[in-house]
Protein backbone atom coordinates (compact mmCIF):
# COMPACT_ATOMS: atom_id res chain seq x y z
CA UNK A 1 0.00 0.00 0.00
CA UNK A 2 1.29 3.45 -0.88
CA UNK A 3 1.55 5.78 2.11
CA UNK A 4 1.54 9.52 1.55
CA UNK A 5 2.96 11.62 4.36
CA UNK A 6 0.37 14.25 5.13
CA UNK A 7 1.16 17.64 6.55
CA UNK A 8 -0.42 16.60 9.86
CA UNK A 9 1.57 13.36 10.06
CA UNK A 10 4.91 14.95 9.28
CA UNK A 11 4.48 18.03 11.45
CA UNK A 12 3.42 15.76 14.29
CA UNK A 13 6.85 14.16 14.08
CA UNK A 14 8.65 17.50 14.26
CA UNK A 15 6.07 19.47 16.27
CA UNK A 16 7.52 22.43 18.06
CA UNK A 17 11.02 21.89 16.71
CA UNK A 18 11.06 21.81 12.92
CA UNK A 19 14.57 21.78 11.55
CA UNK A 20 15.91 22.65 14.98
CA UNK A 21 15.51 19.06 16.17
CA UNK A 22 16.75 17.57 12.94
CA UNK A 23 19.85 19.78 12.94
CA UNK A 24 20.53 19.91 16.67
CA UNK A 25 23.45 17.52 16.38
CA UNK A 26 25.34 20.11 14.35
CA UNK A 27 25.36 22.80 17.00
CA UNK A 28 28.03 21.19 19.15
CA UNK A 29 29.61 17.77 19.74
CA UNK A 30 26.78 15.57 20.88
CA UNK A 31 26.50 14.49 24.48
CA UNK A 32 26.60 10.72 24.90
CA UNK A 33 23.30 9.07 24.13
CA UNK A 34 23.01 5.82 26.01
CA UNK A 35 21.27 2.86 24.43
CA UNK A 36 17.69 2.79 25.69
CA UNK A 37 16.26 -0.41 27.06
CA UNK A 38 14.72 -0.81 23.64
CA UNK A 39 16.77 0.42 20.64
CA UNK A 40 15.19 3.16 18.54
CA UNK A 41 12.67 1.63 16.20
CA UNK A 42 13.64 1.36 12.57
CA UNK A 43 11.07 2.89 10.23
CA UNK A 44 8.36 0.55 9.01
CA UNK A 45 8.21 -0.33 5.33
CA UNK A 46 6.38 2.03 3.03
CA UNK A 47 5.99 2.31 -0.67
CA UNK A 48 7.02 5.48 -2.48
CA UNK A 49 4.16 7.76 -3.55
CA UNK A 50 3.95 8.85 -7.12
CA UNK A 51 5.83 12.07 -7.92
CA UNK A 52 3.68 15.16 -8.08
CA UNK A 53 4.32 18.28 -10.06
CA UNK A 54 5.42 21.42 -8.23
CA UNK A 55 6.23 24.92 -9.25
CA UNK A 56 9.76 25.35 -10.66
CA UNK A 57 12.13 24.85 -7.74
CA UNK A 58 14.57 27.50 -8.90
CA UNK A 59 12.00 30.24 -9.34
CA UNK A 60 12.26 33.19 -6.97
CA UNK A 61 10.28 36.31 -6.33
CA UNK A 62 11.82 39.69 -7.02
CA UNK A 63 10.09 41.47 -4.16
CA UNK A 64 10.48 45.19 -3.59
CA UNK A 65 13.06 47.12 -5.54
CA UNK A 66 15.66 44.37 -5.41
CA UNK A 67 17.37 43.95 -8.78
CA UNK A 68 18.18 40.35 -9.60
CA UNK A 69 19.45 41.40 -13.02
CA UNK A 70 22.05 43.92 -11.90
CA UNK A 71 24.82 41.61 -13.12
CA UNK A 72 23.14 40.75 -16.43
CA UNK A 73 25.73 39.42 -18.90
CA UNK A 74 28.19 38.30 -16.18
CA UNK A 75 29.59 34.78 -16.17
CA UNK A 76 30.38 32.92 -12.96
CA UNK A 77 32.03 29.54 -12.44
CA UNK A 78 30.53 27.14 -9.90
CA UNK A 79 32.52 24.14 -8.63
CA UNK A 80 30.43 21.30 -7.17
CA UNK A 81 30.78 17.78 -5.80
CA UNK A 82 29.22 14.98 -7.83
CA UNK A 83 26.01 13.73 -6.24
CA UNK A 84 22.23 14.17 -6.05
CA UNK A 85 22.41 17.75 -4.78
CA UNK A 86 24.69 18.82 -7.62
CA UNK A 87 22.21 17.15 -9.94
CA UNK A 88 19.51 19.36 -8.44
CA UNK A 89 21.51 22.53 -9.15
CA UNK A 90 22.23 21.34 -12.68
CA UNK A 91 18.54 20.61 -13.31
CA UNK A 92 17.51 24.13 -12.30
CA UNK A 93 20.47 26.32 -13.28
CA UNK A 94 18.62 27.57 -16.38
CA UNK A 95 16.09 29.10 -14.03
CA UNK A 96 18.83 31.01 -12.23
CA UNK A 97 20.15 32.24 -15.55
CA UNK A 98 16.69 33.41 -16.60
CA UNK A 99 16.17 35.13 -13.25
CA UNK A 100 19.49 37.01 -13.32
CA UNK A 101 20.51 37.28 -16.96
CA UNK A 102 23.86 35.74 -15.95
CA UNK A 103 25.58 32.57 -17.13
CA UNK A 104 26.57 30.01 -14.51
CA UNK A 105 29.15 27.49 -15.71
CA UNK A 106 28.99 24.33 -13.59
CA UNK A 107 31.95 22.02 -13.05
CA UNK A 108 30.90 18.84 -11.22
CA UNK A 109 33.54 16.26 -10.26
CA UNK A 110 33.80 13.34 -7.79
CA UNK A 111 34.24 14.20 -4.13
CA UNK A 112 37.91 13.39 -3.59
CA UNK A 113 39.08 15.10 -6.77
CA UNK A 114 36.93 18.13 -6.00
CA UNK A 115 38.37 18.58 -2.54
CA UNK A 116 41.93 18.18 -3.78
CA UNK A 117 41.41 20.76 -6.49
CA UNK A 118 39.82 23.19 -4.04
CA UNK A 119 42.89 23.14 -1.79
CA UNK A 120 45.34 23.40 -4.68
CA UNK A 121 43.53 26.36 -6.20
CA UNK A 122 42.90 28.14 -2.92
CA UNK A 123 46.57 27.73 -2.03
CA UNK A 124 47.55 29.27 -5.36
CA UNK A 125 45.62 32.40 -4.41
CA UNK A 126 43.71 32.41 -7.68
CA UNK A 127 40.91 29.82 -7.68
CA UNK A 128 39.15 29.33 -11.00
CA UNK A 129 35.66 29.30 -9.44
CA UNK A 130 33.42 31.97 -7.96
CA UNK A 131 31.22 29.65 -5.88
CA UNK A 132 31.90 26.20 -4.44
CA UNK A 133 30.19 23.77 -2.13
CA UNK A 134 31.89 23.24 1.21
CA UNK A 135 31.69 20.17 3.45
CA UNK A 136 31.80 21.44 7.03
CA UNK A 137 32.87 18.08 8.42
CA UNK A 138 35.99 18.12 6.23
CA UNK A 139 36.79 21.69 5.29
CA UNK A 140 35.37 24.11 7.87
CA UNK A 141 38.40 24.64 10.08
CA UNK A 142 40.98 24.42 7.27
CA UNK A 143 39.16 26.97 5.12
CA UNK A 144 38.43 29.11 8.15
CA UNK A 145 42.00 29.33 9.38
CA UNK A 146 43.29 30.19 5.91
CA UNK A 147 40.44 32.70 5.40
CA UNK A 148 39.92 31.40 1.88
CA UNK A 149 36.20 32.21 1.88
CA UNK A 150 34.42 35.54 1.83
CA UNK A 151 32.58 36.35 5.09
CA UNK A 152 28.89 36.66 4.33
CA UNK A 153 27.92 38.63 7.44
CA UNK A 154 28.07 42.09 5.86
CA UNK A 155 26.43 40.97 2.64
CA UNK A 156 23.49 39.61 4.60
CA UNK A 157 23.05 43.00 6.27
CA UNK A 158 23.21 44.86 2.94
CA UNK A 159 19.71 45.25 1.51
CA UNK A 160 21.16 46.02 -1.91
CA UNK A 161 23.02 42.69 -1.92
CA UNK A 162 20.46 40.42 -0.23
CA UNK A 163 16.98 39.90 -1.62
CA UNK A 164 14.17 40.68 0.83
CA UNK A 165 12.70 37.30 -0.11
CA UNK A 166 15.81 35.43 1.04
CA UNK A 167 14.60 35.39 4.67
CA UNK A 168 17.82 34.50 6.45
CA UNK A 169 15.89 34.05 9.70
CA UNK A 170 14.33 30.93 8.16
CA UNK A 171 17.59 29.00 8.58
CA UNK A 172 17.84 26.77 11.65
CA UNK A 173 20.22 28.19 14.23
CA UNK A 174 22.11 24.90 14.45
CA UNK A 175 22.85 25.11 10.72
CA UNK A 176 24.07 28.73 10.82
CA UNK A 177 26.18 27.91 13.88
CA UNK A 178 27.81 25.04 11.97
CA UNK A 179 28.47 27.45 9.07
CA UNK A 180 30.12 30.03 11.35
CA UNK A 181 33.79 30.10 12.31
CA UNK A 182 34.90 30.49 15.93
CA UNK A 183 35.66 34.20 15.37
CA UNK A 184 32.11 34.89 14.20
CA UNK A 185 32.72 34.86 10.45
CA UNK A 186 29.93 33.07 8.63
CA UNK A 187 31.77 32.00 5.49
CA UNK A 188 29.31 29.48 4.05
CA UNK A 189 25.57 29.57 3.50
CA UNK A 190 23.93 26.39 4.86
CA UNK A 191 22.38 23.98 2.39
CA UNK A 192 21.88 20.54 3.89
CA UNK A 193 22.43 18.10 6.72
CA UNK A 194 23.16 14.48 5.90
CA UNK A 195 22.46 11.67 8.37
CA UNK A 196 23.82 8.19 7.70
CA UNK A 197 21.27 5.39 7.64
CA UNK A 198 20.81 1.85 6.35
CA UNK A 199 19.33 1.32 2.90
CA UNK A 200 17.84 -2.18 2.86
CA UNK A 201 16.79 -4.35 -0.08
CA UNK A 202 13.20 -5.28 0.81
CA UNK A 203 13.09 -8.35 -1.43
CA UNK A 204 16.28 -9.84 -0.03
CA UNK A 205 15.14 -9.18 3.54
CA UNK A 206 11.70 -10.65 2.99
CA UNK A 207 13.13 -13.72 1.26
CA UNK A 208 15.06 -14.50 4.45
CA UNK A 209 12.30 -13.45 6.84
CA UNK A 210 14.40 -10.59 8.19
CA UNK A 211 13.41 -7.25 9.70
CA UNK A 212 15.48 -4.04 9.68
CA UNK A 213 18.49 -4.40 12.02
CA UNK A 214 18.15 -2.66 15.37
CA UNK A 215 21.64 -3.50 16.66
CA UNK A 216 25.09 -4.09 15.21
CA UNK A 217 24.69 -7.81 15.95
CA UNK A 218 21.42 -7.79 13.99
CA UNK A 219 23.17 -6.10 11.06
CA UNK A 220 25.92 -8.72 10.95
CA UNK A 221 23.40 -11.54 11.20
CA UNK A 222 21.32 -10.08 8.36
CA UNK A 223 24.37 -9.60 6.16
CA UNK A 224 25.40 -13.21 6.78
CA UNK A 225 21.92 -14.56 6.01
CA UNK A 226 21.61 -12.63 2.74
CA UNK A 227 25.17 -13.15 1.49
CA UNK A 228 25.23 -15.50 -1.51
CA UNK A 229 28.21 -14.75 -3.78
CA UNK A 230 27.35 -17.66 -6.08
CA UNK A 231 24.22 -15.72 -7.07
CA UNK A 232 26.04 -12.39 -7.16
CA UNK A 233 24.25 -11.27 -3.99
CA UNK A 234 26.20 -9.65 -1.16
CA UNK A 235 25.09 -9.06 2.38
CA UNK A 236 26.63 -5.65 2.93
CA UNK A 237 28.26 -2.81 1.04
CA UNK A 238 29.79 0.49 2.10
CA UNK A 239 32.76 2.67 1.22
CA UNK A 240 36.05 0.79 1.08
CA UNK A 241 38.19 3.30 -0.78
CA UNK A 242 40.90 5.04 1.24
CA UNK A 243 39.72 8.35 2.73
CA UNK A 244 36.09 7.81 1.72
CA UNK A 245 35.87 4.79 4.04
CA UNK A 246 36.81 6.54 7.30
CA UNK A 247 33.27 7.80 8.13
CA UNK A 248 32.02 4.21 8.06
CA UNK A 249 34.39 3.35 10.91
CA UNK A 250 33.83 6.57 12.87
CA UNK A 251 30.08 6.02 12.51
CA UNK A 252 30.45 2.54 13.97
CA UNK A 253 32.54 3.98 16.85
CA UNK A 254 29.48 5.92 17.95
CA UNK A 255 27.89 2.62 18.95
CA UNK A 256 30.60 2.36 21.59
CA UNK A 257 29.88 5.97 22.64
CA UNK A 258 33.30 7.13 21.49
CA UNK A 259 34.56 9.87 19.19
CA UNK A 260 37.96 9.55 17.47
CA UNK A 261 39.07 12.95 18.83
CA UNK A 262 37.51 14.46 21.95
CA UNK A 263 36.80 18.15 22.65
CA UNK A 264 40.23 18.54 24.24
CA UNK A 265 42.03 17.19 21.17
CA UNK A 266 42.87 13.79 22.65
CA UNK A 267 42.98 10.89 20.21
CA UNK A 268 40.92 7.78 20.92
CA UNK A 269 41.69 6.10 17.63
CA UNK A 270 43.52 3.15 19.18
CA UNK A 271 41.16 2.74 22.12
CA UNK A 272 39.37 -0.50 22.84
CA UNK A 273 36.19 1.02 21.41
CA UNK A 274 37.92 2.12 18.19
CA UNK A 275 39.36 -1.36 17.75
CA UNK A 276 35.97 -3.02 18.23
CA UNK A 277 34.45 -0.67 15.65
CA UNK A 278 37.28 -1.54 13.26
CA UNK A 279 36.66 -5.24 13.81
CA UNK A 280 33.01 -4.70 12.90
CA UNK A 281 34.06 -2.86 9.74
CA UNK A 282 36.50 -5.64 8.85
CA UNK A 283 33.96 -8.40 9.44
CA UNK A 284 31.30 -6.80 7.23
CA UNK A 285 33.62 -5.65 4.46
CA UNK A 286 35.86 -8.74 4.34
CA UNK A 287 33.23 -11.43 4.73
CA UNK A 288 29.97 -10.05 3.32
CA UNK A 289 30.89 -7.37 0.77
CA UNK A 290 31.64 -7.89 -2.95
CA UNK A 291 35.12 -8.51 -4.37
CA UNK A 292 36.99 -5.27 -5.00
CA UNK A 293 35.09 -3.35 -2.32
CA UNK A 294 38.34 -1.73 -1.19
CA UNK A 295 38.03 0.40 -4.34
CA UNK A 296 34.42 1.42 -3.70
CA UNK A 297 33.36 4.98 -2.97
CA UNK A 298 29.65 5.81 -2.52
CA UNK A 299 29.02 5.71 -6.26
CA UNK A 300 30.18 2.12 -6.71
CA UNK A 301 28.30 1.01 -3.59
CA UNK A 302 25.18 2.78 -4.81
CA UNK A 303 25.43 1.10 -8.22
CA UNK A 304 25.62 -2.35 -6.65
CA UNK A 305 22.59 -1.58 -4.49
CA UNK A 306 20.68 -0.18 -7.49
CA UNK A 307 21.14 -3.48 -9.28
CA UNK A 308 19.59 -5.39 -6.41
CA UNK A 309 22.86 -7.15 -5.58
CA UNK A 310 23.32 -5.93 -1.99
CA UNK A 311 21.17 -6.47 1.07
CA UNK A 312 22.45 -3.57 3.20
CA UNK A 313 24.05 -0.30 2.13
CA UNK A 314 25.28 2.13 4.80
CA UNK A 315 25.58 5.76 3.66
CA UNK A 316 23.98 9.20 3.61
CA UNK A 317 20.22 9.72 3.74
CA UNK A 318 20.39 12.10 0.76
CA UNK A 319 20.80 9.21 -1.69
CA UNK A 320 17.10 8.33 -1.46
CA UNK A 321 16.24 10.25 -4.63
CA UNK A 322 18.32 8.09 -7.02
CA UNK A 323 17.44 4.93 -5.08
CA UNK A 324 13.75 5.62 -5.74
CA UNK A 325 14.28 6.68 -9.37
CA UNK A 326 12.89 3.89 -11.56
CA UNK A 327 15.02 5.04 -14.51
CA UNK A 328 18.19 4.35 -12.49
CA UNK A 329 17.33 1.80 -9.81
CA UNK A 330 16.02 -1.72 -10.33
CA UNK A 331 14.74 -1.78 -6.77
CA UNK A 332 12.93 1.57 -6.70
CA UNK A 333 9.88 1.20 -4.49
CA UNK A 334 11.37 -1.91 -2.91
CA UNK A 335 13.71 -0.26 -0.40
CA UNK A 336 13.47 -0.14 3.38
CA UNK A 337 15.11 2.63 5.41
CA UNK A 338 16.69 1.74 8.76
CA UNK A 339 18.35 3.81 11.45
CA UNK A 340 22.04 3.47 12.14
CA UNK A 341 21.85 0.46 14.51
CA UNK A 342 22.60 0.56 18.20
CA UNK A 343 25.99 -0.57 19.41
CA UNK A 344 26.85 -2.09 22.77
CA UNK A 345 26.83 1.29 24.54
CA UNK A 346 24.89 3.84 22.49
CA UNK A 347 22.85 4.56 19.39
CA UNK A 348 23.57 7.58 17.20
CA UNK A 349 23.30 8.66 13.59
CA UNK A 350 26.48 10.05 12.06
CA UNK A 351 25.88 13.65 10.96
CA UNK A 352 27.53 15.51 8.10
CA UNK A 353 26.61 18.73 6.34
CA UNK A 354 27.61 21.64 4.16
CA UNK A 355 26.76 24.75 2.23
CA UNK A 356 28.06 27.17 -0.38
CA UNK A 357 31.05 29.48 -0.11
CA UNK A 358 32.53 32.30 -2.20
CA UNK A 359 36.32 32.57 -2.59
CA UNK A 360 37.62 35.70 -0.87
CA UNK A 361 39.67 36.43 -3.99
CA UNK A 362 36.79 36.37 -6.48
CA UNK A 363 36.35 39.44 -8.64
CA UNK A 364 32.60 38.79 -8.78
CA UNK A 365 31.42 38.66 -5.16
CA UNK A 366 28.03 40.27 -5.87
CA UNK A 367 27.18 37.97 -8.73
CA UNK A 368 28.42 34.95 -6.76
CA UNK A 369 26.27 35.94 -3.78
CA UNK A 370 23.19 36.04 -5.98
CA UNK A 371 23.90 32.44 -6.96
CA UNK A 372 24.34 31.44 -3.31
CA UNK A 373 21.00 33.04 -2.40
CA UNK A 374 19.26 31.26 -5.23
CA UNK A 375 20.88 27.88 -4.48
CA UNK A 376 19.90 28.03 -0.80
CA UNK A 377 16.55 29.75 -1.36
CA UNK A 378 13.28 28.38 -0.06
CA UNK A 379 12.16 26.66 -3.24
CA UNK A 380 15.26 24.53 -3.77
CA UNK A 381 15.31 23.78 -0.04
CA UNK A 382 11.74 22.53 -0.25
CA UNK A 383 12.68 20.29 -3.15
CA UNK A 384 15.53 18.82 -1.07
CA UNK A 385 12.96 17.51 1.36
CA UNK A 386 10.31 16.62 -1.18
CA UNK A 387 12.66 14.47 -3.26
CA UNK A 388 14.68 12.94 -0.41
CA UNK A 389 17.94 14.75 -1.16
CA UNK A 390 18.74 15.36 2.51
CA UNK A 391 17.58 17.40 5.49
CA UNK A 392 17.21 21.05 4.42
CA UNK A 393 18.96 23.70 6.52
CA UNK A 394 15.84 25.90 6.52
CA UNK A 395 12.80 25.50 8.77
CA UNK A 396 10.13 26.33 6.18
CA UNK A 397 10.22 23.07 4.16
CA UNK A 398 9.04 21.15 7.22
CA UNK A 399 6.06 23.48 7.58
CA UNK A 400 4.91 23.65 3.95
CA UNK A 401 1.70 21.69 3.44
CA UNK A 402 2.18 21.44 -0.34
CA UNK A 403 5.67 19.99 0.03
CA UNK A 404 4.66 17.57 2.75
CA UNK A 405 1.67 16.30 0.82
CA UNK A 406 3.75 15.59 -2.29
CA UNK A 407 6.82 13.78 -1.02
CA UNK A 408 8.21 11.58 -3.79
CA UNK A 409 10.06 9.31 -1.36
CA UNK A 410 8.55 6.75 1.02
CA UNK A 411 7.20 7.75 4.40
CA UNK A 412 9.81 5.40 5.91
CA UNK A 413 12.53 7.73 4.59
CA UNK A 414 10.92 10.70 6.36
CA UNK A 415 10.60 8.60 9.52
CA UNK A 416 14.33 7.80 9.31
CA UNK A 417 15.19 11.47 8.83
CA UNK A 418 13.21 12.55 11.89
CA UNK A 419 14.46 9.69 14.06
CA UNK A 420 18.07 10.29 13.01
CA UNK A 421 17.75 13.93 14.00
CA UNK A 422 16.99 12.85 17.55
CA UNK A 423 20.16 10.75 17.86
CA UNK A 424 22.54 12.69 15.61
CA UNK A 425 26.24 12.99 16.43
CA UNK A 426 28.98 14.53 14.29
CA UNK A 427 30.46 11.84 12.09
CA UNK A 428 34.02 13.18 11.81
CA UNK A 429 36.26 15.15 14.19
CA UNK A 430 36.28 18.91 13.60
CA UNK A 431 40.05 19.22 13.19
CA UNK A 432 42.13 21.11 10.64
CA UNK A 433 43.96 18.08 9.18
CA UNK A 434 40.77 16.07 8.65
CA UNK A 435 41.91 15.07 5.15
CA UNK A 436 45.10 13.60 6.61
CA UNK A 437 42.97 11.91 9.26
CA UNK A 438 40.80 10.32 6.60
CA UNK A 439 43.78 9.35 4.44
CA UNK A 440 45.86 7.77 7.20
CA UNK A 441 43.06 5.84 8.87
CA UNK A 442 41.56 5.11 5.47
CA UNK A 443 44.68 3.18 4.51
CA UNK A 444 44.46 1.23 7.76
CA UNK A 445 40.83 0.33 7.09
CA UNK A 446 41.56 -0.72 3.51
CA UNK A 447 44.34 -2.96 4.83
CA UNK A 448 41.88 -4.55 7.23
CA UNK A 449 39.64 -5.60 4.33
CA UNK A 450 42.61 -7.62 3.11
CA UNK A 451 43.01 -9.23 6.53
CA UNK A 452 45.36 -6.94 8.44
CA UNK A 453 45.05 -6.86 12.23
CA UNK A 454 42.77 -3.96 13.31
CA UNK A 455 44.64 -3.23 16.54
CA UNK A 456 48.03 -3.07 14.84
CA UNK A 457 46.69 -0.95 11.97
CA UNK A 458 45.02 1.56 14.29
CA UNK A 459 48.09 1.85 16.51
CA UNK A 460 50.26 2.51 13.47
CA UNK A 461 47.83 5.04 12.04
CA UNK A 462 47.45 6.80 15.39
CA UNK A 463 51.22 7.12 15.77
CA UNK A 464 51.39 8.61 12.26
CA UNK A 465 48.53 11.05 12.72
CA UNK A 466 49.22 12.29 16.25
CA UNK A 467 52.14 14.62 15.40
CA UNK A 468 50.19 16.00 12.42
CA UNK A 469 47.27 16.88 14.69
CA UNK A 470 49.52 18.39 17.37
CA UNK A 471 51.37 20.53 14.82
CA UNK A 472 48.12 21.78 13.29
CA UNK A 473 46.83 23.00 16.65
CA UNK A 474 50.03 24.92 17.38
CA UNK A 475 50.04 26.88 14.13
Amino acid sequence: MTLHLSRRQFIAMVAGTGAATLLAACAAPAAPTQVPAKPAEAPKPAEAPKPAATKPAGAAATGGAFDWKRYRGEKIDVFLTLGPRADQIKAHVAEFQELTGMTANLEIVPEQQQRQKQVIEFTSGNPSFDVTDVSWHVQKRLFGRAKWLLPLNDLLKDSSATSPDFDFADFAKAATDYATQSDGRMDTMPQVIDYWILFLNRDLFEAKGLTPPKTFDDMVAAAKAIHDPAKNVYGFVARGLKNANTPVWTGFMQGWDKDPVDKDGNLHTASAEAIEAAKLYQNLMKNYAPPGVSGFNWNEAQSLFFQGNAGIWYDGIGFAAPVEDKTKSKIAGRVLYGLQPAGPKAQHSAVFGGGFGIPASTKKPGAAFLFVQWATGKNLQKELLQKGLGAPARNSPYQDSEVLSKLTVPKAWADALVASGKIGRKGLPEVIPVTEFRDIFGVALTNMISGADPKAELERATAEFKPILEKSEKQ
